[in-house]
């Protein structure tokens, strides 16, 4: 995954967290001039926070390895936490090729949801970095919906504070659907749905569809 710190207006830098990859990232990275942190523990959530802890801006990006963004969308969501009255938020997401059927349906219904309860996606999510700290960042006991908990605990921040966390529309995050080419339309559903049975996402045997050490060298 990608961690942009930014301080004030100005991009400081990325950060690319090495979760125990097996393919060349950390190389290509080092070659980019971006830094690289490591992070032993296979766990989201972990590596989300090892990639924080590395940064020094006053706010933060997480972005996924196989997600992209726009200028606009990264201009955007600086701008709005440069205003001071927006603690953070996610954006919406679109497939990097063509979907049909169950799986655009799910995506569409994804986004009313996201846009509704302000809930933001994991392979894109920025936030004030003091809110980040003091909530105590990535919620390190669960192996999924690390993103659900982290959206929940910055709203009650922001509205501490009188700010909004936001879910924007200006131009979609762009990630992989790769995990169709791996799982059943079916398959995918029940993990969706793993996030909202309590205490399962404390199950990392639950949530394989995130740690299939099968898929893990092709990610």
């Amino acid at each position: 995954m990608q961690i942009v710190s930014t301080e004030s207006e100005h991009v400081g830098g990325i950060i690319v967290v090495d979760n125990n990859s097996t393919d060349d990232t950390a190389d290509i990275a080092i070659k980019q001039g971006v830094s690289v942190v490591f992070e032993p523990i296979n766990q989201i959530a972990r590596a989300r926070n090892r990639g924080a802890t590395a940064a020094t801006g006053d706010a933060l990006i997480f972005m996924d390895a196989d997600s992209a963004c726009s200028p606009e969308l990264l201009i955007h969501v600086l701008d709005r936490l440069a205003a001071g009255t927006c603690v953070g938020g996610g954006s919406i997401i679109a497939p990097d090729r063509q979907i049909t059927g169950a799986a655009l349906r799910g995506l569409t219904l994804w986004n009313h949801l996201a846009k509704r309860a302000r809930l933001a996606a994991g392979c894109f999510v920025f936030c004030r970095a003091d809110a980040f700290a003091q909530i105590g960042g990535f919620n390190t006991r669960v192996y999924a919906g690390e993103e659900i908990y982290l959206s929940r605990a910055l709203k009650k921040w922001g509205r501490q504070h009188s700010m909004s966390f936001e879910i924007v529309s200006v131009a979609p995050v762009v990630t992989s659907v790769r995990k169709l080419d791996w799982y059943s339309p079916m398959q995918i559903v029940r993990q969706a749905l793993i996030v909202l049975v309590p205490g399962a996402v404390y199950s990392k045997r639950l949530c394989k569809t995130w740690y299939d050490p099968a898929r893990r060298d092709k990610q």
